[in-house]
């Protein structure tokens, strides 16, 4: 690319139609997240009633049998209805269910979810025809961008796994980022700085928004991994099921094991941006690496996750601990993209805040 003055003119009335459609996104965002919440309640409300009335025909043929109740067995101590309190209604394999079409504030989640999704689409590729260039050249296109890739990702999966027990977690993470991008870092419609006036951008950048996706989408599944090990925990203690809309998600092991495929991709996109930048950074600068801190917080990230994929595949570790391995990666990425680019000075200073 050239100077600037070679560049395209700016597009205003494309710039403000962005800004809007960004906005109306943020809020179909809420209200599918919404949605999704009132799903889990009611799920919750319906898998509690199931329960009871299973316990409650346990008891009646423990009696019409003359036999002893006992809490969770049934007249011999087997077959019981209530045997099945407690199980996952969704398989391990997050395949679709016959409950799955009961479930109508989730369809209708869904819906808003996609209408959501294009007019945030709508916002991102109106801002990149307002700048004639890629929509990720500082961070509020970054964010913009990055949650619009999450929300993608997240829809075309629900058509082959029945990924809607994540819909609060990934409605929720798309409309704080886009809230925190247009709320925290607001910047207008303009060129890109001198030095990322490269076709690198293209190649760099947009891997590094996938690769960012990826690892928030095995974030939260981390983070139901944790909640349903610890549920089925106090279950195993003997313990009230405090829970019960977990029954809707798949097991913890299930759980690690996707977002153990998530992270492989994502580790394999990062190695590649890092690569990329160091490639970038040597046409740019003349020299591969500089220790800068973005440089050093990327390979910290990189280190993290290769950590954690070696950690689990040959350490043995499993559960919690790869669980947590995993979110501190995602928090390594998030201090990386915020409080590096915005507090550290160095090379990357270009973040448009």
């Amino acid at each position: 690319m050239g100077s600037n003055a070679a560049l395209e003119p700016i597009n205003e009335t494309l710039g403000v139609y962005s800004q809007l459609f960004m906005l109306l996104a943020a809020m179909v965002y809420m209200v599918v997240f919404i949605f999704f919440a009132l799903d889990l309640a009611k799920t919750n409300k319906s898998i509690s009633e199931m329960d009871a009335a299973a316990l409650k025909e346990d008891e009646k043929l423990l009696v019409s049998a003359g036999a002893v109740a006992r809490p969770g067995r049934g007249r011999r101590g087997e077959d019981s209805r209530a045997d099945n309190v407690g199980e996952h209604i969704v398989t391990d394999k997050m395949e679709y269910t016959k409950l799955s079409s009961s479930r109508k504030m989730a369809r209708i989640a869904v819906v808003l979810m996609c209408l959501a999704t294009a007019l945030h689409g709508f916002a991102v590729f109106a801002r990149a025809f307002a700048a004639n260039r890629v929509p990720w050249g500082n961070m509020y296109e970054f964010m913009s961008t990055g949650a619009l890739v999450v929300s993608v990702v997240y829809l075309v999966a629900l058509f082959f796994k029945d990924l809607r027990f994540m819909g609060s977690f990934i409605s929720g993470l798309v409309t704080l980022m886009l809230c925190g991008a247009t709320i925290g870092f607001p910047t207008p419609v303009g060129h890109l700085v001198p030095a990322l006036q490269s076709p690198w951008i293209v190649i760099h950048v947009s891997i590094a928004v996938f690769a960012s996706a990826l690892f928030a989408i095995s974030f939260a599944m981390n983070v139901l991994q944790l909640m349903q090990h610890a549920r089925m925990k106090r279950i195993a203690e003997g313990q009230p099921d405090k829970m019960p809309f977990m029954r809707v998600v798949p097991g913890a092991g299930a759980l690690e094991n996707f977002a153990y495929r998530l992270n492989t991709i994502g580790f394999a996109m990062w190695t590649f941006t890092v690569i990329a930048g160091a490639i970038w950074a040597e046409a740019a600068w003349g020299r591969y690496w500089g220790w800068d801190p973005k440089e050093v917080w990327s390979f910290v990230i990189w280190v993290v996750y290769a950590g954690y994929l070696h950690a689990r595949a040959t350490g043995g570790w499993t559960g919690p601990r790869s669980a947590w391995l995993s979110i501190i990666g995602f928090l390594c990425v998030v201090f990386n993209f915020t409080i590096v680019n915005i507090f550290f000075n160095g090379l990357h200073s270009y973040a448009g805040v």
